[in-house]
């Protein structure tokens, strides 16, 4: 949903409200943790180093707060820590307007060299899918991947799929360069698959 650039915390909450109540419009929820790639989705998986093997705990800790979409520019409400379950806003600026997509953090993933979280799109999201940002040690370095399985929830969206699809992809190249940037290395980021 589209609202004006400056969206008060009353309207945020009534909206975080609302989307609490709701169920993801996504049913393959949990698909892009194990790989799946449901029919009828568009699939993106982008990929960067993002350091060694020591940066790993900072990355998680960034991934946690949020930073790597913070620095992308997107506001998140509330800004609680990632937490499975949780229902969030994601505020994306989209010229001189603020779109709001609700969605819920659907997995949360905690192992020695391997952490990350999913959400599913929720009512309101102008997208329908589930996104994983996962971070691992891997290869002797530390690896920050985001996969997406997702297709235009509104019929605007599907009119405007060229510009929609232009915004995700500008969004996710800027999550993989601000984490990067949130623990001091790492070169930018790589289309995978």
């Amino acid at each position: 949903m589209l609202r004006r650039r400056s969206v008060s915390a009353t309207v945020l909450e009534r909206i975080l409200e609302h989307a609490r109540r709701q169920e993801p419009t996504y049913d393959e929820v949990g698909a892009a943790d194990v790989g799946d790639r449901p029919a009828g989705y568009r699939h993106d998986r982008y990929q960067s180093r993002i350091g060694g093997p020591e940066t790993f705990a900072r990355a998680r800790e960034a991934l946690i707060r949020w930073r790597a979409h913070l620095g992308a520019g997107v506001r998140i409400y509330p800004s609680d820590p990632v937490r499975e379950g949780a229902t969030v806003l994601l505020l994306i600026a989209v010229g001189p307007w603020r779109m709001v997509a609700p969605c819920r953090i659907v997995s949360v993933i905690d192992e020695d060299d391997r952490f990350g979280f999913a959400y599913a799109t929720l009512p309101g999201h102008p997208e329908r899918g589930e996104e994983l940002f996962v971070i691992e040690r891997e290869d002797g370095g530390c690896i920050f991947r985001i996969t997406a399985s997702s297709r235009p929830d509104r019929f605007l969206v599907r009119l405007g799929a060229p510009v929609a699809r232009r915004i995700q992809t500008q969004v996710t190249r800027r999550y993989l360069r601000a984490l990067a940037h949130d623990v001091g290395e790492g070169p930018g980021y790589e289309a995978a698959g």
